[in-house]
């Protein structure tokens, strides 16, 4: 099988946010890069299928500036066999990175599945791999917590609102977008990394894969921090005295009851 998984490098979730000069975006500098925690989950299980498919090959995707080659080599020491990095700015949005994805996939000679998070968590849009499939013309199963795979489907149970859960199939070629709970991600191991570091990464241009500026849906500007918390009020007396006071509080100051 040719399994495909598309990723995404995100900063690390404890990474202190600043913003740039013109607050049209976050300031770059100094962050620790990281692959989208619900990639991992897609890429262990592209791993995974590979592995009951001997044979079979797992090319990971990313979009972005230079940087994102950190990423992939990230899916290539964890076991992914080939990279591909598409060149994107970095003020690229859902729509521009997703259709530079699904050029990359269309240039490949055959897509047998692709894998994504259920959502990237620096935006978290959701609507990547959504768009990735409408552009690459797959059909497409997100949120998937189990997949089971035949010789020309995949039977997908998928989370839903409320509790819920929902069973569908989807035909091979599909695209897949895992969601936390459908495999637990692999270490890359030391050897892993090194080899990981020799491998080659493909580099396409945005060109090479049909993408314009006019593929650029969404402009940014007039980013804002949120507020400072402030700090907390210890209140101090018997159980009563605090409990009145408190209620006093959440009435005047917060004004929540």
């Amino acid at each position: 099988m040719n399994i495909y998984v598309c990723i995404k490098q995100v900063p690390d979730t404890e990474t202190k946010i600043k913003l740039n000069g013109d607050n049209s975006g976050i300031d770059t500098t100094g962050i620790k890069w990281i692959v989208s925690p619900f990639d991992e989950f897609a890429i262990e299980e592209a791993l995974r299928l590979r592995e009951k498919n001997p044979g079979s090959t797992v090319t990971v995707l990313s979009a972005g500036p230079t940087r994102v080659v950190e990423a992939i080599r990230t899916a290539l020491a964890m076991g992914a066999d080939n990279g591909i990095h598409v060149e994107t700015p970095e003020t690229a949005d859902s729509n521009y990175s997703a259709k530079a994805l699904a050029g990359a996939l269309k240039k490949e000679p055959k897509v047998d599945i692709v894998f994504t998070g259920k959502e990237a968590i620096d935006d978290g849009a959701a609507q990547g791999s959504q768009l990735i499939a409408e552009f690459a013309g797959l059909p497409y199963a997100t949120v998937v917590l189990n997949a089971e795979y035949g010789a020309s489907s995949v039977k997908c149970k998928r989370e839903v609102e409320g509790g819920a859960f929902e069973m569908l199939e989807v035909q091979l070629p599909a695209l897949i977008a895992a969601q936390k709970g459908m495999n637990e991600p692999r270490y890359a191991s030391l050897p892993n990394i090194m080899k990981a570091k020799k491998k080659e990464v493909k580099v396409l241009k945005a060109s090479d894969v049909g993408v314009a500026d006019a593929d650029q849906k969404i402009r940014f500007k007039n980013f804002q921090l949120p507020p400072p918390k402030q700090a907390g009020k210890k209140i101090s007396g018997d159980p009563a005295t605090q409990a009145k006071e408190l209620a006093r509080l959440l009435h005047e100051e917060a004004k929540v009851v």
